[in-house]
């Protein structure tokens, strides 16, 4: 028994050698490298920025002047200029994160080989802690020559234990640090996904800007028309982008202008980007043409509201025909009459409303704060302009107010999926979704451009 209980003294001083250190990350890269490379990015960064304010101030004082053929292209190399530097400061910004990417998961895989171990030990100490336990007390004691080898045992078999309770609390610290690690590398990974979208988006204005200022400076300097027929069209352009119709889905469609105003004040309310909350309007139009409407005057009565959305009968955790009725009543509408969007499949339920496509229940948790938004008493899911406010406030709730790429997918899939945004059948919505986006800003940059 005694060789047995020197054995695990055996395991336990190879276990504290294993364990003792505490685990730091080591940067295979020299030092004084990284911290050279550092101050070159951090000094050319502050080179840009002083570079960018300037380039701001010039152009703000270009724009000020009155509209001229000289003054555009002055305008369209500041902007490009602008651009440039733009791409210059994300791209610093993208190098700089992906340095940290690289420790991140330097870090992260330190942490898990030392799990690695840990468990490794911890195995070890379990199979020698049982190996005593299968022997009894008078065994034990047996076993030892006197009574002072006995408690010797005993002492070393607590240390056995204690060993196994410090080192499952030890491997549970490094989980928790590991969880932290990994989080902090995808908010970096995330913000580099950003970053090269971003850089993306700049290289499009700089190549449109470039060709604006291409075409001015091909328009013969003396002939004061010509230059006036180039402004002229940008302003036909204009005028046709705003009017051009906006369908909305089991609505009247609008004007682009009209549409751009709502998007615009909603925008303000609540931080989230115009261009975002028509692209999430845009989609929900089209997906409308695909699915159709139901509860419309001489619908049969299968699409009627009382068979296409839950009510307080019927085994759901929501009672939408309840909330319905007391929707249409306080808007003097027909319950009868009012379009409700179909049913997707024989599996689901309908009734979502108007534009936004806000379900009964709800379009009750934020039709309070939407007609406090608009300065309303009364919310009206089926009126354009509450519906983009309506769609701006639960987006932002969803988090699209923070910009950027991810941010914005994630908002305009929950939008769509709610709990089920990321499986990949959903992954269709939000990349539509950007894609109408980065379309309406192009026209937002253009009407803002030839306003000027």
């Amino acid at each position: 028994m005694l060789n047995i209980l020197n054995k695990a003294i055996f395991s336990l001083i190879v276990l504290s050698l294993v364990t003792s250190s505490s685990y730091a990350y080591v940067d295979s890269s020299d030092p004084k490298v990284i911290e050279q490379r550092e101050k070159e990015l951090k000094a050319e960064l502050e080179r840009i920025e002083e570079e960018q304010k300037i380039v701001e101030q010039n152009l703000g004082v270009t724009k000020e002047k009155s509209a001229s053929l000289e003054r555009d292209i002055n305008v369209l190399s500041g902007e490009i200029r602008k651009a440039e530097l733009s791409i210059q400061e994300k791209n610093i910004i993208i190098n700089s994160l992906s340095g940290d990417i690289n420790k991140k998961e330097e870090a992260v895989q330190g942490l898990e080989d030392r799990i690695d171990r840990s468990k490794e030990s911890i195995s070890r100490l379990i199979v020698e802690t049982n190996y005593v336990d299968d022997f009894s007390l008078p065994e034990i004691i047996l076993a030892n020559d006197n009574l002072s080898d006995f408690f010797v045992d005993v002492d070393v078999y607590q240390s056995i234990n204690r060993s196994l309770n410090n080192l499952t609390n030890e491997l549970n610290q490094f989980k928790n640090e590991i969880n932290e690690e990994k989080e902090i590398l995808n908010e970096k990974k995330t913000a580099e996904v950003d970053t090269k979208v971003e850089i993306q988006s700049a290289k499009s204005t700089v190549d449109r800007k470039k060709a604006d200022k291409d075409l001015l400076l091909s328009v013969n300097k003396q002939t004061e028309k010509t230059y006036e027929q180039i402004i002229a069209e940008k302003q036909q352009q204009a005028a046709a982008i705003r009017d051009a119709l906006f369908s909305l889905r089991d609505s009247t469609g609008i004007s682009f202008g009209q549409a751009l105003d709502y998007a615009n004040t909603a925008s303000k309310a609540t931080g989230v980007r115009a261009a975002f909350i028509l692209a999430i309007l845009k989609q929900e139009s089209d997906l409308g043409k695909n699915v159709g409407t139901c509860n419309r005057k001489g619908d049969p009565d299968h699409k009627k509201w009382y068979n296409i959305m839950p009510g307080p009968l019927d085994n759901s955790w929501r009672d939408d025909q309840t909330i319905f009725l007391a929707i249409t009543k306080e808007l003097g509408l027909d319950p009868e009459d009012t379009p409700l969007s179909c049913p997707l499949n024989d599996l689901t339920w309908g009734g979502a409303m108007g534009p936004s496509q806000f379900i009964p229940a709800t379009w009750q948790s934020y039709s309070g704060r939407v007609a406090s938004a608009l300065g309303v008493k009364t919310a009206n899911p089926w009126n354009p302009r509450h519906a983009f406010t309506a769609t701006s406030v639960y987006v932002k709730d969803l988090g699209a107010d923070a910009g950027g790429y991810t941010a914005e997918r994630t908002a305009a899939l929950k939008y769509y999926a709610g709990g089920n945004w990321s499986k990949p059948q959903n992954a269709f919505y939000g990349n539509q979704v950007l894609a109408h986006a980065a379309t309406f800003q192009e026209q937002i940059d253009f009407l803002e451009d030839a306003a000027r």
